[in-house]
Formats: C-alpha cells, structure tokens, sequence
C-alpha cells in the first residue's frame, strides 16, 4: 500500500506513515501526540494544544481553552508578517485567505506547512526521544521570483504548572506571574522563588530581533488571537510582564532573495534545577541549565539528527508487529496507527486529550490495565513499571483507588473506589506481561497496599525504594481473586459496587441531585445490586490466573483457582440466562436489568461479550448459548457503524440504573456505539470460528473505513474513538471523544491475537487464525522474547480457522505452538490452515 484514495481533508499515506491533511477546516480539530516518555504535548493540524510533563494536572506547561469558540483556539503560533500582509502557516488563528496548507501528523511529530504570496514556512514539531523538551524546528522559503524581509513572530502562553488553579484562581495568578529574559529566550518562572524548583524556557536557536512577554502587549485586551496587535503592527514591543497572563512571543526578521532558505528552531522546555542554586542574585535565576539545554539544540545538525532518533525509534517499535493482510484497513491500523495510538493510551490514560481536559483525572486503574493489553509488546519494561505502580493504588480489602496522579503514584481520593471490576483487570494485565516476557520475577515483587504503612528500604534497579515487609504482586492477584468471591449477592453473582465497567450503570445511586457525581452519590454498603459483566470477567481473570499456576507448576493453586471458576460459572449459567441472552444485572431490588421482562434495554452488549469469552455457555448441558448469545448481539444491536450498548434505548430517566439512562437515546451509554466493547464482540466471534463475522464487525468500528463518511464521522479517520452515535440518534455514525479509550488497546488484541491469531502464550508463540474465508493468506513478522518471527499463513481450502500444519525452519512441529527461541535470531514459520 501507498497512497490511498483521499477524502475531502486528507488522505493516508502508507509509506511514510502519516495522515496528510490538505484542508485545515476539519470536521473536528485533529489530532496528534509529541513525546513518548516524560514531557507530552497535544497538536492539533493548526498548531492547537498544549504540553506537560509527566503530570497533564500537575505539571502543565502551556495553557489551553478547551471548548472554546472557535474549538481549537490557542497553542503554537507563528505569525508571519510579510509586507503587511499577516497569515500563519496552520491557518489559524489568522485565517487568512489564499494560504496554501499541508498538515503531515506523522510517528511522535506533526509537520505544518503552509504559503502564502511565495513565502513557504515549514514547522515540524517533535519532542526529542528522552528529553524534557518541544522542539520547533523552522524552514522559511522565498519561492517567488523577488526578494522579501518578512517577520515572524512566536506565540506560546505559559501555564502555571497546576492546571486546575491556573484556569479557577485568577484572584491570585493574575497576580503572580514572573519571567526573565536574557540573550534569545523567555524563562517562565512564576512561583519559582517561592515553592518551586523548575520552570518553563521558550528559547530560539536564531538571534532575535524583539520579543514579548505580555499577552496584554502581543494581543490586545479587547482584540483576539486572531487580530493580535502586534504581528500586525510588524514590531515586538518588548514587554516584560509583571502578573498577568505571561507569553512567549520572539521577533525574527529575514532578507531573503529568491529561492533562499533559512532554518531555525525554538526549544520549549522543562527545566528542573536539581540541587543547582536556584539565583545567581536576588531575583535573578541561575540559568545555567537552561543556557546548556540552548546550548546543546543550536549546535548544527542537532535538531536533524534528534529527528531522524525519533524516526528510528518508531521504527524499532512498530517493527515489532508488522503484518500484511488482504484488507488494507486491517494492514494499515495494525502496523501504524493501532499500535501509535496504544502508546498515547499507555503515556496518558484518559487523562489530557482534546476531550478530557487533563485536570480532573489521572490514571484509571481499570483503564491501564486494560491499555496495557495492547501495548506491552512495545517496551515491556514500562509495561512491568505500570503494572507495579498501579496495583500499589489497590487497598488490602481489594478495592482500588480508581485513579492516581502519575506524578505522585497516589490515589485519587476525590474519585474513591468501590468500582468492583477494578481489581480483576490486574490478573489480565500481569499475566499479558508474563506471556509476553517469560518474567515471573514480577509476581514476587514487593508491592504495598496504598491503605498500609510499610517501612521504606534501599533503592531497587528501577531505582524507586524498597517496601520493607510489603505483600508481593502475587499476593495482590489472590487478593483479587478472593474479593470478587467474597463480594457476592443473593444470586451469588459479583456486587456492582458504584459500577462495574460500565461507569454510567449505577444500580445504586439514585439521585436526584443535579450537582453530584452518579459515581459516587447512593452508599454501596449492604447493597445487593449484583453485575453479570463482572461474572463473566472473573471468569476471564480466574483461568488466567489458574493457568498462570499451571505454568509455575503450583497444581493445587490451579485447582482452588478452578474451583472458584467453577462455581461462579454454574451460577451465571443457572442465574443470568436471560433465554436467549445472557442478563446485565440485577439491580438494589433484586430485578434484573437487560433482560427480556424489561421494556428497555432488554439486552446488553457487555455480559454477552464476558460471558462468552470467560467460557459460559460453551461446554456440557449449556453448549449452544455462547453462540445464541452472538447471534443475538447480531439481531438487536449490530448496525453498520458497530454495535449498540443496549436496545431498546432509555427514553426516560430510571432512578434505579442511574447515568446510563440520563444521556439521549443513542448517545454515550444510552445505545451509543461504544466502540470499546464491541471489541470483546469481535473476541468472541474469533473463539466460535467465525472469522467472516469478526473482520465484518472490526471494520465497521474501524477509522481507516470511514473516509467515505467523514462529514458524519467527523473524529480523526487514524485513531479509534470513544463512541459513536447509535441508530436511535439523528447523528447516527457521529464519532466522538478520540484517541484516549480502551478500544486502542482491545482492538489490537482482537484484530492481532484473534483474527490473526498470533497469540502469546506462557510457553511459547501460539498461532490460531480466525480469518474470513476469502483470504488466500497473509504474514506476520512478530518479534518475540528476543527473537524475530516471520510467519506465512496460508489457507488453500477457503477456512476460517484450524491449523492444519506448522512448520518452523522446515521443520514440521505438532500443535499450534511456537517454541520461545530467545536466541536473537530470526526464525521461518509456515502455517497451514485447513
């Protein structure tokens, strides 16, 4: 594949991978994530967004206003001012007009060029692998046939740190900021002297000829971005702020003649001073460290080398899966863009997008584990650092802190717990580890609950201390394990807590209250509202862990493992057997919910997927339901856009289920096309063999499919989003809430090990395609605990599953398995279906 067929904003390009956006008036603001480690900044295909380090909430570093009018106002400006004439090359916020634009958003970088009267400015935006720092690195351009002096003028507001109290206590940060200026660059260093230690530089590599630090001075106080004031006057007025709203605008000007190129950049980074002297003398900063940082990016060839670090980086990662399929939607999200947006997902959660704001969450506990899933073949290493940082937000009952801040590892008491499907999704996410490693040295590693006091000893090899007599991340699963067990109600299925997966069912909140959170309104102390979804999830969770005992040959683990199995899978299938589906719960009064005795929302997409994977209805005198189950999913809620959370939808709010039925029918929750569980869909289709219906369903979710759609779609066609709006909705096929969701991490998994069916396994690299039976073939190259896979499927007999024959270096093996070679070579491995 190349270049494929375009839509009326842009198309993909395959080779280069990146999404190339021709039109800057997108449905929706588009797009992209800079940084890979640490320091993180949103970009938009107009040069919106902001950055942070680490902490979206804590650490904020530049400011933006979200929902704003137009939407995406504010970010990382240049004004060009060219004989009077003033523009930017994404367009906004200017926007003005015969500008011609190009928006390539590639692998950790976005490159925006645009026009204008001959005058070409090109800004690639990156953040450099394992530094603190933005880099924007500039190539202006005379291409016209006379010579020209133009002006160009940054534009960067700072934020101070704390993104809540910066956007709510102006009383007191209109009065606090503070910078400096010395030689090419601005040091934001509001609070600094006070409780600080770091603070923010916007430098540029090129000698200035002006600058601003006012955003009164640059804009105006009753003019807006896009008419500010001094761009257009062509001349900086040097403004020191003091308070107010702090900026960082540099004045260039340039004598080009024609054919002429220039290229500079500017440096926005985060600078810690460590135990340096914070002043050289009263009120003057020791600027040592940020001098060094321009230092070190003005010396030539550096900016272009840390790029072509970056491009190798994402080469060395996606090179870890790469396949080739007949269905180009399928090769191309599989070995760019599912992958890409695995590793936002892993670095933010959903915590810091276009959607969530970065102030009010952290990391979710059940939203981690879960993005580890798609992610962990990536760099295992943070996998095993995330794993152990989570489950030391679990409390010693096994509830969970339901998010922490990632800068402070705490959990986030404002959010609480008492979720209580949080603690399974830790057996899933380890055990994805361990088969993806061969690590069991996690398992014994010490790893506190955050509600004990442990004594703190030396420094472990990841550098963080030692909890002195702190219980092991084995202790951590059992816990689990046991909580669930323990935490039943007069069905002997799992209590619901505040919610279970599906955060908007609330069987026991019943509020009235406009102001309060559905989440945690209503006591979920003696309740007895009950959740099936969590059945069918521990079910999962139980014969991970059991086969994860297995492996470590503890076979009476195993069997006491399998025992709880057991008995909690007799209880679904005697208790939540709706008919002809299973059931979603039974509420506070014992009723049930999804259920054919209700008149709306007689059935749930989430039991069906859980139950079915977890083993219900597969097996003995209740073999047959799995699949009538599936079958229907496929009558009631499947459409063409994915498949609907429930039907029918809730016309009126139900004080007894709670924010599911406040949103209108076919939005969110209420029959939206939630497009994160309509992956565990696609799992269950592969585990009955029906590879036809499984890549149909995929690649009705999937956003490389909807470029012919797109004015409806209107959410970035290169990453999955949150929802869609369902058939009950005008906006029917309407997506929304893009790039921070489970579906990235679950999709990878369903399209990778179930219809590929390249699957890790404790004891090797299992292959177990489920494909439609069109397909002639395809290959995979997996690398794999230290070796690299090069896998040829063949299917000569038109199947969907069934491996006939394996053979590995010529060598025909018996079953489905793939020894762990872990011997850095490169391994043939031919499978065939039949």
């Amino acid at each position: 594949m190349s270049i494929q067929e375009k839509s009326d904003y842009g198309f993909f390009d395959d080779k280069n991978r990146e999404y190339v956006i021709t039109r800057p008036d997108t449905p929706l603001p588009w797009l992209n994530y800079l940084g890979q480690d640490d320091y993180f900044g949103l970009c938009t295909n107009t040069a919106g967004g902001y950055t942070f380090w680490k902490d979206a909430k804590l650490r904020r570093l530049t400011r933006y206003r979200y929902n704003n009018v137009p939407y995406d106002l504010g970010g990382r400006y240049l004004y060009i001012n060219d004989n009077g004439s003033v523009w930017n090359p994404g367009w906004k916020p200017v926007k003005a007009s015969d500008v011609s634009y190009e928006c390539r958003h590639g692998m950790g970088y976005s490159r925006i060029t645009g026009e204008k009267d001959g005058l070409e400015v090109e800004t690639t935006y990156f953040v450099p692998v394992k530094e603190n720092l933005e880099i924007w690195k500039v190539k202006v351009t005379n291409n016209s046939n006379v010579r020209k002096s133009p002006s160009i003028f940054s534009y960067q507001e700072f934020a101070f740190f704390d993104a809540a109290n910066d956007m709510n206590n102006l009383q007191r940060t209109l009065s606090i900021g503070e910078v400096e200026v010395e030689g090419n660059a601005v040091y934001h260093k509001t609070e600094y002297r006070e409780r600080r230690d770091h603070y923010t530089l916007f430098a540029s590599t090129r000698d200035i000829a002006g600058f601003d630090t006012s955003r009164d001075a640059f804009v105006g106080v009753h003019e807006g971005l896009h008419e500010a004031k001094v761009p257009f006057s062509g001349k900086c007025t040097n403004s020191k702020v003091f308070g107010w709203n702090p900026i960082a605008s540099l004045q260039h000007d340039f004598d080009l003649s024609p054919g002429e190129s220039v290229e500079y950049s500017y440096i926005l980074a985060y600078v810690e001073q460590g135990d340096e002297p914070k002043f050289d003398s009263p009120m003057v900063m020791n600027k040592s460290k940020g001098k060094a940082i321009i230092e070190k990016w003005s010396k030539p060839g550096a900016v272009d080398e840390a790029i072509k670090t970056l491009a190798n980086t994402w080469d060395d990662l996606l090179n870890k899966f790469q396949v080739d399929t007949p269905n180009e939607h399928a090769s191309r999200m599989v070995n760019v863009w599912n992958q890409y947006q695995c590793m936002a997902t892993f670095n933010m959660s959903r915590s810091a997008s276009m959607f969530e704001v970065g102030i009010g969450r952290g990391m979710g506990f059940r939203d981690s584990n879960q993005d580890l899933l798609g992610f962990i073949h990536l760099v295992p290493s943070k996998g095993r650092r995330r794993i152990l940082d989570i489950a030391a937000t679990q409390l010693s009952d096994g509830t969970c802190f339901h998010q922490y801040q990632p800068l402070t590892k705490e959990g986030n008491a404002e959010i609480g717990g008492d979720f209580y499907d949080d603690h399974l999704w830790l057996v899933l996410s380890t055990a994805a580890y361990i088969k993806e490693t061969g690590d069991l040295t996690i398992l014994d590693e010490p790893v506190g609950y955050a509600d004990k006091e442990y004594k703190i000893g030396e420094l472990g090899e990841d550098g963080e201390p030692r909890k002195i007599n702190a219980e092991t991340l084995l202790h951590h699963l059992e816990t689990s394990i046991s909580y669930t067990m323990k935490k039943r109600g007069p069905n002997g299925l799992p209590l619901i807590g505040h919610a279970d997966w599906n955060d908007c069912l609330n069987l026991n909140c019943f509020s009235t209250e406009p102001n309060e959170s559905f989440q945690l309104a209503g006591d979920v102390d003696g309740s007895k509202a009950e959740s099936v979804q969590i059945a069918g999830l521990f079910l999962y969770a139980a014969k991970e862990f059991a086969d994860l005992y297995s492996f470590m040959k503890r076979d009476e683990d195993a069997k006491r493992i399998m025992a709880d199995y057991n008995e909690m899978l007799e209880t679904v299938e005697t208790k939540a057997w709706d008919g002809q589906w299973y059931t979603r719960a039974f509420d506070a009064a014992g009723n049930p919910v999804g259920s054919k005795d209700n008149e709306e929302g007689k059935i749930y997409i989430e039991s069906q997927g859980w139950c079915v994977l977890g083993g219900a209805g597969a097996t003995g005198k209740y073999a047959g339901r799995a699949k009538e189950a599936l079958e229907s999913v496929h009558q009631h809620l499947y459409t063409k856009n994915g498949i609907v959370l429930q039907q029918p939808a809730y016309s009126t709010y139900n004080l007894n289920l709670g924010e599911v039925t406040s949103y209108p029918p076919g939005v969110k929750e209420n029959a939206g096309i939630f497009c994160h569980n309509n992956t565990w869909i696609h799992l269950a289709w592969c585990l009955m063999g029906d590879g036809d219906r499984a890549l149909e369903y995929y690649l009705s979710i999937c956003p490389s499919a909807k470029q012919n759609q797109i004015e409806t779609y209107r959410s970035e066609p290169y990453v999955y989003a949150q929802m869609l709006a369902g058939k009950d909705a005008s906006c029917f096929g309407e997506a929304k809430n893009s790039w921070l969701t489970g579906t990235a991490a679950w999709t990878f998994v369903s399209v990778s090990q179930g219809i590929l069916g390249v699957k890790p396994q404790y004891d090797g690299l299992k292959i177990e395609p489920c494909i439609p039976g069109s397909w002639d073939g395809f290959s995979v190259q997996r690398e794999f605990r230290d070796a690299t896979y090069q896998i040829k499927v063949e299917n000569p007999n038109g199947v969907c599953t069934g491996v006939k024959k394996l053979v590995v270096d010529g060598n025909e093996i018996p079953g489905d398995v793939i020894p762990a070679f872990a011997d850095k070579k490169e391994h043939s491995v031919v499978v065939t279906l039949g």
